[in-house]
């Protein structure tokens, strides 16, 4: 309301906002974590025995521009074609077929181009996959595992990196384990023994 005495006028303070008792949620994934988490449930969709591996693609908005894990190619029959590891035929290996999860997420964008991109991926991309990150525009690659690297092809993956100037760095979880759990929906405020899948009362 406002009071007026002859000419002064005198606004009245507002009344404080109480604060609310209810509180954000602490432990949130935060955005790293997320696009990691994407990339290892995305790679729960892989067939292969010994490998799953998974990719996501994030602009620079934080908006997931692209999925993918490692399987075998569109209409191929994968129950034709071999999940080995080692042979005496190479050919009777997976490795001449398999479509790897970056070229996947390459290839499954939602959005014109991946240009400028981000890429979480499980494991440090071999070079045949470098090249398509290099061709894709993608400018930041983050991985979790670098198991494989001391092989040639990582060593000229790494090579190929350098020289087209894109960053590539290994990802630091900050727990081992995130579990999801379908049953938190029903039960508001539980969480899991991670500390994730619960849900706040509305």
């Amino acid at each position: 309301r406002v009071k007026t005495n002859k000419n002064l006028t005198i606004k009245s303070k507002p009344t404080p906002v109480q604060p609310s008792l209810t509180k954000k949620r602490q432990d949130y994934l935060e955005w790293p974590e997320y696009f990691m988490a994407v990339a290892f449930l995305s790679a729960q969709r892989s067939k292969d025995p010994s490998s799953q591996v998974g990719a996501c693609i994030v602009n620079q908005e934080n908006k997931i521009v692209g999925i993918g894990y490692n399987g075998m190619p569109n209409g191929c029959d994968d129950d034709l074609l071999p999940w080995s590891r080692s042979a005496d035929n190479k050919l009777d290996t997976k490795y001449p077929y398999v479509c790897h999860a970056e070229l996947n997420a390459i290839m499954n964008k939602n959005s014109a181009d991946v240009k400028g991109c981000t890429m979480y991926v499980a494991l440090f991309p071999c070079n045949e996959c470098t090249k398509l990150i290099i061709q894709a525009g993608i400018k930041d690659v983050i991985y979790l595992s670098d198991k494989y690297h001391d092989t040639p092809e990582m060593t000229a993956s790494r090579r190929l990196l350098n020289l087209a100037g894109i960053t590539y760095k290994q990802f630091q979880p900050k727990q081992g384990r995130i579990v999801i759990d379908f049953n938190s929906i029903n039960h508001p405020g539980l969480k899991t023994s991670s500390g994730f899948g619960g849900v706040q009362s509305p």
